[in-house]
């Protein structure tokens, strides 16, 4: 009985049949659930909570780079956003990979269209417009490469007045590898005047004096731009206009500067050029590309270090300068595919005793000279550059130099 009495009795419900099932004790022991301590479940729920509000901080920042005004394509003001959050070196290993992919071209022959005028010129068979002679005409470059091609170093005259030319310009190969280039010359006369129009961005336009891009009441007698250096915490130095100083300026920097007559000139530093009551504004960039008539010794190294992260890393590359000659007028060159050695050689080709680099990579380099019709003004490029040619019509993220008539 008392075996019966441990099983339990259970009717079969299809034949009626009285069967007896043994319960046996089951061999594992009886599992308990534990409850985990409060501060775990509220820890999972600020981390969560902490990702969600990192991601909506992300977006909107990013958003609100993207819907920023100006020209600054979305790949460029991505790029930028990474830069000035800590993404630094993965934007440069994408553009390092892009570079690779598509290095600039060694050897073949440029376009020669842009060269047409300058052959003509060189050929007198071209008219040269008002008070301009071919003795007004700034001297043929003698071109890094040789022999030069019809028309190259040419200087093509393209602002002119009664008085003679303003602007001029022309085109030379940067050097004998990268030879389907053509970089770039302006030559700007030394009675011109010259404003410093800062970026909305960079370097900012509180307090400053100029607005962020060129307003139409500026366009009578707007005859050139371009571009300014780096950003200011790349630049290694400072930013002035009219009294108001952002980031220090500092001895042995290269400095563009313009005075209050509206002249400006290239120098360095505490040595060519300092600060007195005269001085108006001020665009430091790293150091000289050439002083006192002779090109720096370290051009060749540690080129990021010394003259700026290049797309990539790379030698030869968008790269923009200013510089100024023995007589006080200011040579500005730009192109592709130049190494920082080439675009000194090529300034001071075109006769710069001091110059300076400025801003480097296809998104930042850009010169314009305009014509004018009336009230009507056409800028036009000097060089494949990939802005429109009317960006600082518009609000501009970077600084920019605007030149005027006399």
């Amino acid at each position: 009985m008392a075996t019966r009495d441990r099983h339990s009795r259970e009717r079969s419900r299809e034949s009626g049949v009285l069967v007896h099932v043994e319960r046996r004790p089951s061999s594992r022991p009886r599992a308990y659930r534990r409850r985990r301590p409060a501060w775990v479940y509220w820890l999972r729920r600020g981390v969560l909570a902490g990702f969600v509000v990192l991601l909506v901080v992300t977006t909107w920042s990013i958003v609100g780079a993207l819907r920023a005004p100006g020209d600054d394509g979305a790949s460029v003001k991505l790029a930028e956003w990474g830069r000035d959050h800590g993404l630094g070196p993965a934007v440069t290993l994408a553009e390092t990979v892009q570079y690779k992919l598509s290095p600039p071209a060694t050897g073949g022959s440029p376009d020669t269209s842009v060269l047409a005028s300058g052959a003509a010129i060189a050929n007198g068979a071209v008219a040269h417009g008002p008070g301009t002679t071919v003795e007004t005409l700034h001297a043929r470059l003698t071109t890094p490469v040789s022999p030069s091609l019809a028309g190259e170093g040419v200087f093509v005259p393209a602002v002119t007045t009664k008085s003679g030319p303003l602007v001029q310009v022309t085109y030379v190969r940067p050097d004998s590898v990268h030879t389907s280039y053509l970089t770039g010359v302006a030559w700007m006369s030394h009675t011109l005047r010259f404003v410093l129009h800062p970026g909305f961005q960079d370097p900012g336009t509180a307090g400053m004096t100029q607005p962020s891009q060129i307003q139409p009441t500026q366009y009578p007698g707007l005859v050139a731009s371009f571009n300014g250096g780096f950003k200011l915490k790349d630049a290694q130095g400072g930013y002035y206009d009219n009294g108001k100083t952002v980031g220090p300026l500092t001895n042995g920097a290269a400095s563009f500067v313009v005075y209050k007559d509206g002249h400006a000139t290239v120098g360095t530093w505490g040595a060519d050029v300092s600060m007195t009551s005269q001085v108006a504004f001020v665009r430091q960039n790293l150091q000289p590309l050439i002083s006192g008539g002779t090109v720096a010794p370290n051009l060749d190294a540690n080129v990021q270090g010394n003259w700026g992260t290049t797309v990539g890393g790379g030698y030869a590359v968008w790269r923009s300068g200013i510089g100024v000659t023995a007589t006080g007028d200011l040579v500005f060159a730009g192109g592709d595919a130049l190494s920082v050695s080439s675009l000194a050689d090529v300034l001071q080709r075109a006769g710069a005793v001091s110059a300076m680099q400025l801003d480097i990579n296809k998104a930042w380099v850009s010169y314009m000279w305009y014509s004018h019709t009336g009230s009507h003004v056409t800028p036009h490029k000097l060089g494949d550059f990939q802005r429109p040619a009317d960006r600082y019509f518009n609000p501009t993220s970077r600084d920019f130099v605007a030149v005027y008539a006399p």
